[in-house]
């Protein structure tokens, strides 16, 4: 069938792809601009998975800082000075510094999480599950399910992306990858709270005046 410039400009400006693989996915989906996206992403985490053993040593450092109060600094490294100098890399960046600062996570992927940390995770997990009586051929799924969660709360990459909580920060990462042409990877991050930490005093102001009304 004939696909007319129309609609290659269309997805084109829906996904960033080139003109040429544009039109190639919409001939490969009959016209269909949705399906067209699905194989386009589809290819894209393909040739993600490519770059991913690639050597990533240029990049930057972003920061965030939320009302003086909160603040991250994130280090995300690429293959060329290039490419971390383009709008898409710091665009990407800042974005994830903001993810450090709202969604606090405390490592970059599943690997970096200490063997015992998930150990003493999924023993808690056992002991809720027996409690709650559930079937013990569903239980093991409970857990499995109940640990994804724990990981999507403390693991950068497998957190939903406050941008666009529908895809994972990993998946946004793999399409960046596809997207940008080179490996890309988030190597370290740093977040701070003020008071974070610090003993807090529990008083209320109004022992505090009755405190000071005795002395």
């Amino acid at each position: 069938m004939s696909i007319d410039t129309a609609q290659i400009k269309e997805l084109r400006e829906r996904t960033g792809a080139g003109m040429l693989d544009c039109r190639n996915a919409l001939m490969e989906t009959e016209g269909n601009i949705d399906k067209a996206m699905d194989l386009l992403r589809e290819k894209g985490l393909s040739q993600a998975a490519k770059k991913s053993s690639r050597i990533a040593a240029e990049g930057a450092v972003a920061s965030y800082i939320h009302g003086d109060r909160i603040g991250a600094l994130i280090e995300i490294n690429a293959e060329t000075d290039f490419v971390a100098k383009t709008d898409e890399f710091k665009e990407f960046i800042k974005d994830m510094a903001m993810q450090v600062a709202a969604s606090s996570p405390k490592y970059v992927a599943k690997e970096d999480v200490p063997e015992e940390e998930v150990e003493r995770e999924k023993e808690i997990l056992i002991n809720q599950v027996v409690n709650e009586g559930k079937p013990e051929h569903i239980a093991s799924k409970i857990v499995e399910g109940r640990l994804e969660k724990f990981y999507e709360q403390i693991c950068l990459l497998e957190q939903p992306f406050i941008k666009e909580p529908g895809i994972k920060v990993k998946d946004l990462l793999n399409e960046k990858i596809a997207k940008i042409g080179e490996n890309i990877k988030i190597r370290r991050f740093a977040r701070f709270e003020v008071g974070e930490g610090l003993e807090k005093r529990d008083e209320n102001f109004a022992d505090e005046v009755a405190k000071q009304m005795k002395l």
